[in-house]
């Protein structure tokens, strides 16, 4: 009966239509040992056994929607470097469509390498270029991007703050999907002061919450719930908002007004990198095609607590969902 359930969510999701736009990253992971302390300086010399590679950023985004099911576009910027092939692709692999028109020569793949010895990341190495280099949507372009976006089921706007999103284009990108009723999730991003309201779906981290509302939590703080859902919505107006609490879970406030709390479904935390982005693409996913916030939001949390029990960046599939102990805290009449 729960599998039959799920099932059928699942079938649903896989009819969407759904283009996400964001900054496009490479996940490099340089797998080793430390084997001696280097002659040089006194830094550890890592022996490398493996190099990993993975879809970071909105590419995981939309990795993690295609493997949902969805019809799956990405709108964003690559180089035509060494990277930029690595990022087609495995986009390619994963059934996520890139055009031609988001390949650059003049702007460099934005990669994050991490040196990991033993499961422990020992430092990270990024390549990326100036902010303005990744802004999209500033030409000719606009048209066609705000056309797709009218005819797509879902839009997602990933930002992670490398210059994708500005607030130059974004507020012309969610009134083109008000315009086509297409539903539109954001992941915001504070550093960048987006300017928006209207949104379907908000999913920041629990320190993004906060400072999108100009309280700066320290460690151990305790999470102001009320205070952040309602200032939220006062600023923002989004229709459903969730906070990502990492290995705690989830809080989503459901377009009743109704907030949740969802405990972590994973049964050993690894990695939370990348498990956002699982979130949004679920809670969206889910909510596209009607399903109510506190459901959707079991759903994407099931889904993230797969994610982090892997090591690295990851994506949930339609297969690990069906396979999940877990399907049974969703309601049997999904």
């Amino acid at each position: 009966m729960i599998i039959r359930a799920v099932e059928k969510l699942l079938d649903r999701i896989s009819r969407l239509r759904v283009l996400v736009i964001g900054d496009i990253m490479l996940d490099h992971y340089i797998v080793g040992d430390v084997v001696r302390i280097s002659p040089e300086a006194p830094v550890p010399v890592v022996a490398v056994e493996n190099d990993r590679y993975a879809l970071g950023a909105a590419a995981n985004v939309a990795l993690n929607v295609s493997q949902l099911g969805c019809a799956t576009e990405i709108i964003g910027k690559i180089g035509i470097d060494s990277g930029g092939v690595l990022v087609e692709n495995m986009l390619e692999g994963g059934k996520v469509f890139l055009d031609r028109s988001c390949k650059f020569s003049d702007v460099s793949t934005i990669t994050k390498a991490r040196v990991v010895v033993r499961g422990q990341q020992l430092c990270r190495i990024d390549r990326e270029g100036k902010k303005s280099d990744y802004a999209i949507g500033s030409d000719a372009s606009l048209g066609e991007i705000c056309e797709k976006i009218r005819i797509a089921d879902a839009l997602i706007l990933s930002d992670y703050a490398k210059g994708t999103l500005t607030n130059g284009n974004i507020g012309k990108f969610i009134g083109a999907a008000l315009e086509g009723n297409t539903f539109v999730a954001i992941d915001p991003k504070p550093a960048n002061g987006l300017k928006f309201s209207g949104v379907s779906l908000m999913t920041p981290n629990k320190q993004e919450a906060a400072q999108l509302v100009g309280l700066d939590l320290l460690h151990g703080d305790e999470f102001p719930m009320d205070e952040i859902c309602e200032k939220i919505c006062e600023r923002f107006s989004p229709k459903n908002f969730a906070v990502t609490l990492g290995a705690d879970g989830m809080v989503i406030r459901e377009e009743s007004g109704k907030i949740l709390q969802i405990p972590t479904y994973a049964r050993e935390v690894f990695d939370v990198s990348g498990a956002g982005d699982t979130v949004i693409a679920c809670l969206t996913a889910a909510l596209a095609v009607g399903e109510s916030g506190s459901r959707a939001a079991k759903f994407a949390n099931i889904a993230a607590g797969i994610v982090v029990s892997k090591h690295g960046t990851a994506a949930i599939s339609a297969a690990e969902l069906l396979r999940c102990e877990h399907n049974h805290l969703l309601n049997s009449d999904l």
